[in-house]
């Protein structure tokens, strides 16, 4: 359980899950979009979707090191910069299936219109997966757990409704 983690761990855990989320939520309203603009190329939406990521991603970095200068009044050592670089950059696996199914559609194995949809599915599950390595040591009762999942899940249809709304 938790209590068999010590803070910096729980800290350098939070971290990672937050940038994962982050990144997430922004792949996920970039697919939504893309996917209500009809008639968009397989490497048109990787390209479109490589930018979002790279630009959150460097956001997120930007963002952890200018909070870094004010909290310590320093910039990173070596250990707390390969963290840094690991927490943010480390996040690109969970954008992993979108450009593996945008690749599908490139090579004419799958409509972009279904690589993108399977792509939303995917970032989907992928916020409660998050979700679940985030709560599975947390002692919570599994109605609890459910809760927690299951807002999640919610917020990420939510950004698929907000997007629909706005684009369709």
């Amino acid at each position: 359980m938790t209590a068999d983690i010590d803070e910096p761990e729980r800290a350098a855990r939070a971290a990672h899950l937050k940038e994962r989320i982050y990144l997430t939520f922004a792949a996920l309203a970039v697919v939504i979009t893309l996917s209500t603009h009809g008639h968009v190329t397989a490497g048109d939406a990787a390209k479109t979707l490589i930018v979002t990521v790279l630009g959150t991603l460097l956001a997120v970095f930007t963002a952890d090191l200018v909070s870094h200068l004010v909290v310590h009044g320093r910039l990173f050592t070596g250990p707390e910069l390969r963290h840094a670089v690991s927490s943010s950059f480390g996040a690109l696996s969970t954008v992993a299936l979108p450009f593996i199914f945008l690749g599908f559609a490139g090579l004419d194995v799958w409509h972009t219109d279904t690589a993108l949809r399977a792509s939303a599915i995917a970032l989907v599950a992928s916020l409660v997966v998050i979700g679940w390595v985030a709560v599975r040591r947390i002692p919570l009762t599994w109605f609890q757990r459910l809760i927690a999942l299951g807002a999640e899940a919610a917020l990420g249809l939510a950004v698929i409704g907000l997007q629909v709304l706005a684009h369709g």
